[in-house]
């Protein structure tokens, strides 16, 4: 192997120099990697980190009944993804506009077996549905109407933004004479009508009332609607979360 050194005129110290290229052509040192050693303990037996139970045991039996559970149902066909309203009549296609619920719901009826040792209560079968949800309409401009200054008053006292959501109860002390059931029928109509913005409502039998949710820039609105179309009597509090009970009217 022929190296041509080119050096400066004025390194007069040759041998220096070739000292310098004679170190530049050696062959680069490989250095001996030492030995890994892991941080922890490398012993398979003694991990240093151990789940606290014991993985859970599952017997023929429960793997059977598990494969049984994630067969696919004869009711669902195609993508995993479900209609929930599929199995509500009220949803349907071919219900009538303005068909009462109590009529969706007598499209079914138990078999004798079904109702044996089971009655309806009061001689009346339980209404199952509990939620109502206004759809979007491109009224709504038409439908503001400026707030009470009340309730301004309230807004500006609290901090609170006018689209902020609020709550009406019904309860059977304000349905004059009618029952609560009754109400829930009218109620539904009204919000399938469209005649309640930005409103979804749901009835609790538990307790005996029936919410009603809206922003509060249309409240006065839907409370004037409400004593209009289902005769309510007395006064309603509006209740927002957190900030409990807000304005009456």
């Amino acid at each position: 192997m022929e190296v041509v050194l080119h050096y400066r005129p004025h390194q007069t110290n040759l041998t220096e120099v070739q000292k310098f290229a004679e170190a530049a052509v050696k062959e680069f040192p490989i250095r001996q990697l030492p030995r890994f050693t892991p941080w922890f303990p490398n012993n398979l037996h003694r991990l240093p980190l151990k789940p606290k139970k014991q993985p859970p045991v599952i017997s023929c039996e429960e793997t059977e009944e598990l494969k049984q559970l994630s067969a696919p149902s004869g009711y669902v066909t195609g993508s995993p993804d479900y209609d929930c309203t599929k199995s509500l009549l009220e949803f349907q296609s071919n219900m009538k506009q303005g068909q009462t619920l109590i009529q969706a719901q007598t499209a079914y009826r138990p078999t004798d077996s079904e109702n044996q040792g089971k009655p309806p209560p009061n001689g009346r079968q339980t209404l199952k549905r509990s939620w109502s949800v206004s759809l979007p309409s491109p009224k709504l401009k038409d439908k503001i109407i400026p707030l009470s200054q009340e309730l301004q008053n309230s807004l500006a006292r609290l901090k609170l933004h006018a689209f902020y959501r609020a709550k009406w109860t019904i309860e059977q002390s304000v349905c004059n004479n009618q029952n609560l059931e009754d109400i829930w029928v009218k109620l539904n109509r009204l919000i399938q009508q469209n005649e309640l913005p930005s409103c979804n409502a749901t009835i609790q039998r538990s307790v005996g009332q029936i919410w009603i949710f809206c922003d509060i820039l249309y409240c006065e609105y839907v409370r004037n609607i409400l004593r209009e179309k289902l005769s309510l009597t007395d006064k309603m509090d509006l209740l927002v979360h957190r900030f409990g009970i807000i304005f009456s009217l």
